[in-house]
């Protein structure tokens, strides 16, 4: 039997480390809250930060069992709304969206986008993301082609944030991206998510980041990330205005869509919020997640052998179709099992609105509770080699209760993430294509450093070579 694959994840803290090492290392990983002793307990974990101006020293939360979970997630949802460090953290890139609102305005929003959406049903939107793929496997096959490739690897992060980036402006504007533009994303991405999750660990200790020059940066970085969206939204405007015919894509639902409740649209800048926020939703945890499973399957040739093996059998020399999708099974559990080891979005964080007890702890109102999918899905009592990659565990019988009460990279309750199945498709997809047509392996020597700060990727990149079938 071959022995699984166990791929490269933070060491652990000391278990004697000081406040200001947790804090220290914290500011460059939320990970570090995570780490240690916790993989093996089932109850409520607590970090202590210190504040100024007096270093007092304030207390935070890890949800650790998987019943407190759902009470936080689903049954009490609105007794632990989203964190308004979320807000905090993110406004500059999609303001007061979805993502990130609470109450009134949050549920005027998904009155709004939930409607909007169902023109991005998976079957309709299909051909859009067979051509991205098509786009993305042509851009692979230029680095196959040239002279180097056997020893020149490819940056599938940033190809990944490309393709997923397309699929978005495919479904979302009619439009594919640019290289250019994806390029732009990905950089003005690294920046922003750097200082903002930096500047948010800092905001816990009342620190008083705006004094920062890195806030300017991340001002700068989201403003570009903006730009390159509002591009296609001022064309459609225009486009409307000069009473031309506008495709019926999810930017035309979110235009037109109202609130059955008050009547009102999306105005010109909350439509602007929204879209930020689908892109960041739907491209850059996308791109995270088939990332670290190209690395995962390249690490593990014989599960790559066994997709390619699969993708031909139902493919055969043919293009895809949508029926094809839920028969690549492998292909689609390396993908969740890829969502597994490296959750894109690794932490979320909840306010409690009241005082009470969670198990030994004693929370109270204003306390930050976080739910850790990178903790869940990898706790010791809840999952068999719960470090190893194992796709298989997926069509496994011993894992069904593990996978559903311990398996959240889309999150639970009221605030699911409503792509789950976009993801999961576009996904499928591209690995079939690329594992049928290129053989995909290891940059010698290099490692990826997962690193959590608004979504979990690699530090040092996830450099992989490429070469034709």
């Amino acid at each position: 039997m071959t022995s699984l694959f166990v791929p490269p994840k933070p060491r652990p803290l000391p278990q004697k480390a000081s406040v200001w090492q947790r804090l220290s290392i914290g500011l460059r990983s939320g990970l570090s809250l995570f780490l240690g002793g916790s993989y093996t307990d089932l109850g409520v974990g607590r970090h202590r930060v210190p504040t100024l101006p007096y270093f007092r020293m304030r207390e935070l939360f890890t949800v650790r069992d998987p019943d407190l979970i759902r009470e936080v997630l689903v049954r009490r949802s609105e007794e632990f709304p989203k964190s308004g460090l979320m807000d905090e953290m993110l406004h500059e890139l999609i303001g007061y969206s979805i993502f990130v609102s609470n109450g009134e305005v949050w549920k005027r929003q998904r009155r709004i986008i939930d409607p909007a959406l169902e023109g991005a049903r998976v079957k309709e939107v299909f051909q859009r993301m067979a051509d991205a793929v098509e786009a993305c496997v042509a851009r692979f096959e230029a680095h196959a082609d040239r002279a180097d490739s056997t020893t020149a690897p490819i940056d599938v992060d940033i190809e990944m944030t490309h393709f997923t980036a397309d699929v978005i402006f495919r479904t979302i504007f009619s439009e594919a991206m640019t290289a250019e533009g994806a390029r732009r994303i990905f950089a003005a991405f690294e920046v922003f998510q750097h200082v903002a999750y930096a500047h948010g660990m800092l905001r816990l200790t009342n620190f008083p980041v705006n004094l920062l020059p890195g806030s300017g940066r991340a001002r700068r970085a989201a403003r570009e990330i903006r730009e390159v969206l509002k591009g296609p939204i001022d064309r459609r405007l225009a486009l409307v205005a000069r009473g031309e015919e506008p495709p019926r894509d999810i930017l035309y639902s979110l235009m037109t869509t109202p609130d059955p409740v008050s009547g009102t649209c999306f105005d010109a800048d909350e439509l602007l919020d929204q879209v930020s926020m689908l892109f960041l939703a739907g491209h850059e945890t996308s791109a995270a997640g088939l990332a670290w499973t190209l690395y995962l399957i390249a690490s593990c040739q014989h599960i790559q052998d066994r997709m390619r093996d699969e993708a031909d059998r139902i493919l055969e020399d043919r293009p895809p179709a949508f029926g094809d999708m839920k028969k690549l099974e492998l292909t689609r559990d390396a993908f969740r099992e890829g969502l597994r080891l490296y959750p894109p979005v690794p932490f979320v964080g909840r306010d409690a609105t009241r005082t009470e007890r969670m198990k030994t702890r004693d929370v109270k109102e204003g306390d930050i509770v976080f739910v850790a999918p990178w903790l869940m899905h990898r706790h010791q009592k809840l999952w068999a080699q719960p470090d190893a990659f194992d796709p298989d565990r997926f069509s496994s019988d011993e894992a069904r209760e593990s996978i559903r009460c311990a398996y959240l990279p889309f999150s639970m309750g009221p605030r699911v993430c409503p792509g789950a199945a976009f993801a999961l498709q576009e996904a499928t997809l591209v690995l079939a294509e690329l594992v049928r047509r290129f053989r995909i392996s290891p940059t010698p020597g290099h490692a990826p450093d997962p690193i959590a700060r608004l979504t979990l990727r690699s530090s040092n990149g996830v450099p992989l070579i490429v070469t034709r079938r």
